[in-house]
């Protein structure tokens, strides 16, 4: 979708900001621009709409150079978001989310009824806010309008320079999950700039890392990026915690869980024993015939008789199969257990204990080590 080759801005004075960047972008991709201040990484985004003009080099845009093109018609196609948003506080937000659409030249109807589509998209109920101003709005909330402006014309390439920059943690969390919504829904081409390199694990399909001078130092997957380091700057970039960042980026493998014994909720507690003996275990899994997770029972609960169903205690440290290792440690520090159900909806695949998570994580690094390399280093 995006193709930069041999990108160079030199600014009066000889300042070289951005040198010799050659970087794809894939179509859907979500491509995260890191590094240290003053590393071009505003620069090169400013440069694929052109709000910079390139010293030399190309850009291309699902395959044609637009870098001699019209740049108005250029900014047209592409959705650009920024960390002080730049909403027009004169103009209610629905004048400022049908911005561009109304630029196009499209009738008020067709107008209208996209920024009501646009509201609801990115959470904020359009009977509620169409006619508010900006200033009426938290920053969290500007932030929002911000997005769907930058999407108004459905464009296929979003540029987003720092987003969420401003905004406070609780309401940076809850807006990049909601990003990632949004992303999940709509695949489009989106180029991200953070200093961040938390946020740039957590948003990034590829995350390029660029060193003082717009020189690429690596550009890779995030998992890639953490496990194998392409230098020593990168390594010190994303920091010496990068084995617990790697957590984050680790999906859950069913075949890296434990399997305790399962023992119907209707089942005996002389049977539920018996499959604990067996197994030289202390504790079952208590589940319906349709194997959804209904409890755990301890070998120390099981005495006596009854059913396994009426003594067994809720799981309160579970993650969904789709969860990263991240996810898993953290319910286990949360609840102090010393396993974490992994579960499909209700369904019960089995647990993550500290042992088979770091297995797991091992194999992980393990696997990336045996695969075609398929980053691109410098």
């Amino acid at each position: 979708m995006i193709r930069l080759e041999h990108l160079t801005k030199r600014f009066p004075g000889g300042q070289v900001a951005v040198d010799d960047l050659s970087l794809d972008v894939a179509g859907g991709e979500l491509c995260v621009l890191v590094g240290p201040s003053g590393c071009g990484k505003t620069t090169t985004m400013k440069m694929i709409n052109r709000l910079v003009e390139p010293t030399s080099g190309r850009i291309l845009l699902e395959g044609s150079d637009v870098t001699f093109g019209d740049p108005v018609a250029l900014r047209r196609r592409i959705g650009y978001v920024i960390q002080s948003i730049g909403l027009f506080p004169h103009q209610s937000i629905a004048d400022n989310v049908g911005t561009v659409c109304r630029l196009l030249g499209w009738e008020k109807a067709r107008v209208a009824a996209r920024v009501d589509e646009l509201l609801e998209l990115v959470g904020l109920d359009p009977a509620t806010y169409r006619d508010r101003y900006p200033h009426q709005l938290s920053g969290g909330q500007r932030q929002r309008v911000g997005v769907a402006r930058a999407l108004g014309v459905d464009p296929p390439v979003l540029l987003m320079d720092e987003p969420f920059g401003a905004i406070d943690p609780i309401t940076r969390e809850r807006l990049q999950n909601e990003f990632l919504r949004l992303q999940g829904e709509l695949r489009k081409t989106v180029v991200f700039v953070t200093h961040d390199i938390e946020e740039a694990v957590k948003l990034g399909d590829r995350i390029a890392v660029l060193a003082q001078g717009g020189v690429l130092a690596q550009h890779d997957t995030p998992a890639e990026l953490l496990a194998q380091p392409a230098s020593e700057f990168v390594a010190d970039f994303v920091g010496a915690d990068r084995g617990l960042k790697r957590l984050e980026v680790t999906p859950i493998d069913p075949g890296d869980l434990e399997q305790p014994p399962l023992v119907l909720a209707g089942a005996s507690l002389a049977d539920a024993r018996r499959s604990m003996e067996l197994d030289g275990v202390e504790y079952a899994m208590v589940v319906d015939p349709e194997g959804r997770l209904r409890g755990w029972l301890s070998r120390s609960r099981a005495g006596g008789e009854g059913k396994a169903g009426d003594r067994a205690r809720p799981v309160e440290a579970t993650v969904g199969i789709g969860a990263s290792l991240k996810d898993a440690l953290s319910e286990m520090l949360l609840y102090d257990a010393g396993w974490v159900a992994v579960v499909d909806g209700e369904r019960f695949l089995g647990v993550l204990t500290p042992d088979t998570l770091h297995a797991a994580t091992r194999r992980s690094v393990a696997d990336r080590v045996a695969a075609p390399v398929t980053s691109e280093h410098p």
